[in-house]
């Protein structure tokens, strides 16, 4: 006959024998905080608590603030962790972007392109101007919003993108490779117009954006216009594969030419 291990419960260990009310109180909090991973109540109780008693507060609205505290330290956590899992060179934040500088972005458009509803329906973004026009700044404040939405992103320049394809091909990782940047939910690509690309190379690129089309949004930064991506991939007809798919139903935003 076969027995069934009855499942371990985690004990939490009683208070010591010489140890008064008050401590043992704060040893079981302490302890039961420690057991279920609520670092943001361990560390604040104490806090609350006297809060609690100057407000007189009910036992439920103790609770529910402590609670509350809890889950917003982890949002919080889970913001920063998203933003940094995203991979920015370098802190950028749309609240810094000096529209005075640049009147061609504004902040309408801005705050339209700051939400994730654009990333939820799988649009595309293309940042287009001049180098010094703000494009880098306005991809990486964009990404930064969107992953503190909630969303994942993540940033890389298109030459690294492309080497790492390259490499994956070599090492027969390639399918696996693709299939990561597919699973982020904004794909930053800058520097897009600051190389000429072999038609090798050109189609890794057209596979991310071909796993990506109209599911997964990508958002580019190029100092090169349209017409002029010919240059950059010099096969005419994944030029015009490129162009298509990251135009259809996008975002056009011209940031100029006056640095």
């Amino acid at each position: 006959m076969s027995t069934t291990a009855a499942p371990t419960r985690q004990h939490v260990p009683p208070p010591r024998r010489d140890a008064g009310p008050e401590e043992a109180v704060d040893t079981a909090i302490d302890e039961a905080c420690r057991t279920l991973h609520l670092p943001t109540i361990r560390g604040r109780v104490e806090e609350m608590a006297a809060e609690a008693m100057r407000q007189r507060s009910s036992y439920k609205d103790f609770l529910a603030d402590l609670l509350e505290a809890e889950c917003a330290e982890r949002e919080e956590r889970r913001k920063q962790r998203l933003v940094r899992d995203a991979s920015f060179p370098r802190p950028k934040r749309l609240e810094d972007f000096d529209f005075t500088e640049n009147p061609n972005v504004t902040p309408e458009l801005v705050g339209t392109l700051s939400d994730p509803a654009w990333v939820k329906a799988g649009q595309p973004l293309c940042l287009i101007g001049d180098s010094g026009t703000g494009k880098s700044h306005l991809l990486i404040g964009i990404g930064t919003a969107i992953a503190e939405a909630g969303l994942r992103v993540r940033y890389t320049t298109t030459v690294n993108l492309v080497n790492e394809l390259a490499e994956a091909a070599d090492e027969k990782k390639l399918a696996r490779t693709i299939a990561r940047y597919g699973r982020v939910d904004l794909l930053c690509l800058d520097e897009f117009g600051y190389l000429d690309l072999d038609k090798s190379g050109a189609k890794l690129l057209f596979q991310i954006f071909t796993e990506r089309e109209e599911r997964r949004a990508i958002a580019i930064a190029s100092n090169a216009p349209f017409s002029e991506w010919k240059q950059t991939f010099t096969d005419p007809r994944l030029c015009t594969a490129i162009v298509d798919r990251v135009t259809f139903n996008a975002h056009i935003v011209e940031t100029g030419t006056d640095s």
